[in-house]
């Protein structure tokens, strides 16, 4: 057993001072300093922030490596480092890429999903995959790769069972909507991303059982008044919405706003290459050459190619531009993904009976430790 003292506790939402945390697997529960049971391993957290572990729904790759590798040791040293950057928990996340390769990924990703679970590894769980397509709309590709997008096919990816936790797909696109209904049956949250449905085929989809929109405003139909496209339904619905905060996807000023419209629905994500942890240099993106310079992350052409920051930073990001605190900010990486993929009464808080999924912050969220 352990206990945390002398920190500022993060509870969903508020901040807790004067309290100790105290925790083996799970939560065990918050106390005065006094009441630590005896035999407990204590931690001086030294005036640092005490957070719930941070949950990246979206992450293409970290330190040089990449989900769409297909290789196991390389998720596993994404998780290894991602543990030290806060994120406890993650959804290692694919590519368009040919279906070949793709089955080769998702079962690399199977494996680091078990070597993860093990309560020795030191390292994120990862808790299944975000599938950022095949089956996506050409029109709305972004950087993915146009000549591996596939035909709407659900059963490729439900393959192995409880692996796939997220799907992007475009209900548009022929046979997509039953591909929507048939995933969404089987427990995967189906996002609308890549897509250029109309307002009414994107709540057709909503309807049908979609319940996520992959990167907001980012590689869909925009919003206008007479036509409100994927981006209006997003705002429109009661959808989770990713949000990647780093300002060059989303102008900062509508950070605040967003949290007005969708609230707890809102989901920080990074989106982050395998570039993240590395700095400024070319690398590659499913397959694809990318360039990062400082934030920009990009294709050849300048399309915009993922990101570079830690889960952390987006937290930090979005507490500055939406005018939050950060105890307000953090649960929007933490509790409310966890919610979006039937994980909330485990993960993402620090709550009494969750996993006991611990990261120690500083105000400028470095992370300092990680449990």
């Amino acid at each position: 057993m352990k206990a945390i003292v002398n920190g500022s506790i993060l509870l969903d939402g508020r901040e807790v001072t004067g309290r100790a945390l105290v925790f083996e697997e799970k939560i065990i529960g918050i106390t005065e300093p006094d009441g630590v049971p005896a035999g407990c391993e204590v931690i001086d957290a030294q005036g640092l922030l005490v957070s719930p572990g941070l949950i990246d729904l979206h992450i293409h790759g970290y330190v040089d490596r990449d989900a769409s590798d297909g290789d196991a040791r390389g998720i596993l040293d994404m998780a290894k480092a991602l543990l030290r950057a806060g994120v406890t928990s993650f959804l290692p996340t694919t590519m368009t890429l040919p279906l070949p390769d793709l089955d080769r990924a998702l079962e690399a990703a199977a494996q680091a999903m078990r070597e993860s679970e093990s309560p020795s590894f030191p390292g994120s769980r990862v808790l299944g995959v975000h599938a950022e397509g095949p089956f996506i709309n050409p029109k709305r590709k972004g950087a993915q790769a146009e000549g591996a997008i596939a035909s709407p096919d659900a059963g490729f990816l439900l393959r192995r069972p409880g692996l796939v936790r997220i799907a992007t797909v475009a209900p548009e696109m022929p046979g997509c909507m039953e591909c929507v209904r048939e995933l969404s049956a089987h427990g995967v949250t189906v996002s609308i991303g890549h897509s250029d449905a109309t307002f009414e085929q994107a709540m057709d989809a909503v309807a049908a059982g979609a319940g996520y929109v992959t990167h907001l405003f980012n590689a869909m139909s925009p919003m206008h008044h007479r036509a409100p496209g994927v981006t209006g339904a997003a705002l429109a619905s009661g959808v989770y919405a990713e949000l990647i905060a780093d300002t060059q996807h989303v102008h900062p000023g509508l950070f605040g706003m967003l949290r007005k419209v969708k609230g707890e629905k809102l989901l920080l994500v990074t989106d982050c290459t395998r570039a993240g942890g590395i700095g400024d240099g070319d690398f590659t993106l499913g397959g694809q050459a990318i360039r990062v310079r400082g934030l920009s992350c990009t294709l050849e052409d300048g399309t915009i190619a993922g990101s570079v920051m830690t889960l952390a930073q987006a937290v930090l990001s979005f507490s500055s531009h939406a005018g939050v605190s950060l105890a307000e900010a953090v649960p929007h990486a933490s509790l409310y993904p966890a919610r979006a993929i039937g994980l909330g009464d485990q993960k993402g808080s620090l709550e009494p009976g969750r996993d006991a999924d611990v990261a120690l912050f500083g105000g400028d969220m470095k992370a300092h430790a990680a449990f």
